[in-house]
């Protein structure tokens, strides 16, 4: 007898896994119900969509070669029948059927299964404050949320617009609304934008987005204003009234599990449905991929919610391959890693951040190393890594990229290294492909690895610039020098007591240092190589306690005084 699979969500996650149960067996009756009238949505191509990267709505439901991914597609190219604006109410597990009802003609009907697949994603979430009913808020989560807004920047009304939440969405979503010349806020209620960052990159990140709109930390919306059913503008949780016209609410999403739930599905601490390592859930015969469930962070071991398209594309491959062959394929799980553009900036992450580190309790090493993708008679542009380890082994733990260069890349290294284990000592010497128009002769991620193989060896000794901005909250006693040219010292500086000795100059000048060769003295320069050169010259000349600015003036996430 032909197997009978199910599938509920017909977004990412779902259209894989059906697709590949069909590759794996010819015969299966394979059933996808989408509640929505879409198909297969690029839904990461929305902000884009919005912004007018691109014009043609059509291409956030294409194959590559351009066929719409509608029911009729489905049932004559993979002889699946989906079944859109059909909502499944109700699984009864021991009969093994599903309930569903067509949301246009209000017909109900049931479906057998064998094996169920569950992909109902997830639902933004929005704040329980006055006015959240008023007409001009949204949020950014289906593709007739896109169509919206971007009827929105193609009318041009608009002139002014909030987004709330400083997420990976927030984030896009502030991006596609600028293009549109609309004046925006960002509202972020926690200390920082991009939380999954640490502190100081993300504070990188602020002071660039400061440039293009409004930012507010530490500030949460407590009510909406507005007239005639209207959206009007905003009163933030310190009074604050802000003018707007459009609100886009990106503060994250919760999984879909209701209707797992009402099954008798298991359901975790983080509020998804629980699966294996086959994407199998609590029912032996019932599986779940994508937004809607939980999966394992491979370096900790714990439960996380990693709502990412690709991640959905994957589980559901797996599952749809042990639906129909039983539980021969696994997906280990997550390192989180996330990118995003923002104008020009780039910002990413894989594996775990030092506040991340810190919560599971590993002992760890970290180094901010500030460099060019490429030369610079190539038009090398800025990176700035974070780069963690594990104190003992070396193993890599996790890397944090933000710059207008290619983050891109060196994220793809990192999540490479992450997955097969590797140590500090497997990087300084990896054999990437090197030619200027790609890659310094040594690559950033490199250079980034010698850096923390010096620091594990004793050879350099860091001081993060959040650290370095305590201590001198805190006057502490410290020699404060700047290597760098006087033309770079003329252009902008720190302006914390600094003294400027250029570092072709400092061997002659050593006399103008502490006579005292054990008090504290911190160096940098423009990414701080020859602060790291001045700590090695000043300790062959017998001074004991040098440390340097990692990330230098580029990774200063401060005000300058220039």
């Amino acid at each position: 007898m032909n197997k009978r699979i199910v599938v509920i969500g017909g977004s990412a996650a779902g259209p894989k896994a059906a697709a590949k149960a069909r590759r794996t067996d010819e015969f299966a009756k394979i059933t996808m119900f989408q509640k929505g009238p879409d198909l297969s949505m690029a839904s990461c191509g929305y902000p884009y969509f919005v912004g007018g990267f691109f014009d043609d709505r059509n291409k956030l439901l294409c194959t590559p070669t351009g066929v719409i991914r509608d029911p009729k597609f489905y049932w004559d190219s993979k002889g699946i029948e989906a079944k859109i604006n059909t909502e499944v109410t109700k699984i009864n597990t021991e009969k093994k059927t599903v309930e569903y009802i067509n949301l246009e003609t209000g017909i109900t009907g049931q479906q057998e299964y064998d094996k169920l697949i569950i992909a109902t994603g997830a639902t933004p979430n929005k704040p329980a404050v006055p006015g959240i009913d008023l007409k001009g808020i949204t949020t950014l989560q289906s593709i007739q949320d896109a169509d919206y807004l971007r009827k929105i920047k193609d009318e041009g009304k608009v002139k002014k617009a909030v987004v709330i939440g400083g997420g990976l969405i927030g984030i896009e979503t502030l991006e596609a609304l600028h293009l549109a010349g609309i004046e925006l806020t960002m509202i972020e209620l926690l200390p920082q934008l991009l939380t999954f960052l640490d502190w100081k990159i993300a504070k990188l990140v602020q002071n660039y987005l400061k440039t293009k709109a409004n930012v507010i930390t530490k500030n949460g919306v407590a009510e909406f204003l507005g007239e005639n059913g209207k959206l009007t503008g905003v009163r933030l949780q310190n009074g604050t009234e802000i003018p707007c016209e459009l609100a886009v609410i990106a503060i994250g999403v919760k999984p879909n599990v209701e209707l797992a739930r009402q099954a008798g599905i298991k359901t975790g601490s983080l509020g998804g449905i629980t699966v294996n390592k086959y994407m199998q859930t609590s029912n032996p015969d019932i599986y779940a991929v994508g937004d809607c469930c939980e999966i394992k962070n491979i370096i900790t071991g714990e439960n996380v919610l990693a709502p990412y398209g690709d991640l959905a594309n994957l589980e559901g491959r797996v599952a749809g391959v042990n639906v129909i062959k039983g539980n021969t394929e696994t997906f280990p799980g997550t390192f989180q890693t996330g990118i995003c553009k923002l104008f020009d900036y780039n910002i990413g992450i894989t594996g775990l951040s030092e506040e991340k580190a810190q919560e599971a309790k590993i002992d760890y090493v970290k180094v901010v190393n500030v460099s060019p993708d490429k030369p610079s008679f190539m038009n090398g542009k800025l990176l700035i890594t974070k780069l963690l380890a594990e104190k003992n082994s070396g193993r890599i733990l996790g890397a944090q990229c933000v710059g207008t260069g290619d983050v891109s890349k060196q994220l793809a290294i990192w999540a490479t290294a992450l997955k097969g284990k590797l140590t500090v000592e497997d990087i300084v010497n990896n054999d990437l492909p090197y030619a200027p128009p790609f890659s310094l002769a040594i690559d950033h991620s490199i250079a980034s690895a010698h850096i923390l193989q010096n620091k594990m060896k004793g050879n350099f000794t860091g001081i993060s610039a959040l650290d370095f901005k305590e201590r001198l909250q805190e006057n502490h006693d410290m020699f404060i020098l700047d290597v760098r040219g006087a033309d770079e010292y003329e252009q902008t500086r720190l302006g914390v007591g600094e003294v400027l000795i250029p570092i072709v100059k400092l061997r002659n000048r050593l006399n103008e240092l502490p006579e005292d060769k054990n008090k504290e003295i911190i160096t940098y320069c423009k990414i701080s190589l020859r602060g790291y050169e001045a700590s090695v010259l000043l300790k062959a000349h017998g001074y004991t306690n040098v440390k340097v600015i990692e990330g230098g003036i580029l990774g200063w996430p401060f005000e300058k005084e220039k």
